[in-house]
C-alpha cells in the first residue's frame, strides 16, 4: 500500500517513514500543503497520513480541499491536537480516522493496517483469475484452494495486476506501488518479484508484454 505522510517535523518524519517501511508499506514525504496539491492532481495515494500544523496552510484546510477535488483516498489525521472538539472537526471534513501525540508506532501501523483492509473490501474483497484467488480483506492468496505464502510486496504486486487484469502494467507503475521515492530499486527488483510469483502461482499467469510491461489476462 502506498502512503503519502504530510509531516512538517522532519525527525518525526523521518522515524515514521523509516517504521512504516519496515513494516512493509511504501511511504512518500511532504513536510507541506502547497506540495501535497501538486503532488495529488499527479497521482493520488492509497492513504494519506495528515499532520494538521503544516507551515503553509492548517491540515483542515488541506483536508477540505481535497475531499472538494472528489479525492476520496483515505485520510488518518496523525496531530498534537487532542481535544475532542478536533477530533470532531477532523472527521467531520472527511477524516477517516485520528491518531493524536505523542502516538506509539505499532498503532499507527494497526490502523493503516485496518485502512488497507477497508480499501480492499470496498474495492473487491475477492479476485479470481482462473485457479488463483486473491482476498484483498485477509491478505490471503489460494491456488485450486490451497493458501500460497507470499511476501507482502508479491502480494501488492499480484494485486496490482489482478485489480487491472487486462491492462498492461509498466514496470515504473508498479515500482510505484511497491517502493518510495527515492528508495533504491534495482533494475530487475520487479522482474525477480514476477519470477517468484509464476514460480508460486502458475508460469502463465502473469504475460510479459516486451518492451512495456507486464499483464494479467482477464479469465
Amino acid at each position: 500500500m502506498q502512503i503519502m505522510l504530510v509531516e512538517d517535523d522532519a525527525l518525526l518524519a523521518d522515524g515514521i517513514v523509516r517504521a512504516l517501511k519496515r513494516d512493509g508499506f511504501a511511504v512518500n514525504w511532504l513536510s507541506d500543503g502547497r506540495s501535497v496539491q501538486h503532488s495529488l492532481v499527479a497521482e493520488a495515494p492509497d492513504v494519506l497520513v495528515l499532520d494538521l500544523g503544516l507551515p503553509d496552510m492548517d491540515g483542515l484546510e488541506l483536508l477540505a480541499w481535497l475531499r472538494s477535488k472528489g479525492l476520496q483516498m483515505p485520510v488518518l489525521i496523525l496531530t498534537a491536537r487532542d481535544s475532542t472538539s478536533d477530533k470532531v472537526a477532523g472527521l467531520d471534513k472527511g477524516a477517516d480516522d485520528y491518531l493524536a501525540k505523542p502516538f506509539d508506532i505499532q498503532e499507527l501501523s494497526a490502523r493503516l493496517r485496518a485502512l488497507e483492509r477497508r480499501l480492499g473490501m470496498e474495492k473487491q474483497t475477492e479476485i479470481r483469475i482462473g485457479a488463483v484467488l486473491l482476498d484483498t480483506a485477509a491478505h490471503r492468496v489460494t491456488v485450486d484452494g490451497n493458501e500460497v505464502p507470499l511476501s507482502r510486496r508479491e502480494f501488492m504486486l499480484l494485486k496490482a495486476l489482478m485489480e487491472a487484469a487486462g491492462s498492461i502494467q509498466t514496470r515504473q507503475a508498479l515500482e510505484s506501488k511497491l517502493y518510495s521515492w527515492g528508495e533504491e530499486v534495482g533494475s530487475n527488483t520487479v522482474e525477480v518479484h514476477i519470477h517468484n510469483l509464476r514460480k508460486k502461482l502458475a508460469a502463465d499467469l502473469i504475460q510479459t508484454v516486451r518492451g512495456i510491461g507486464y499483464t494479467i489476462r482477464k479469465s
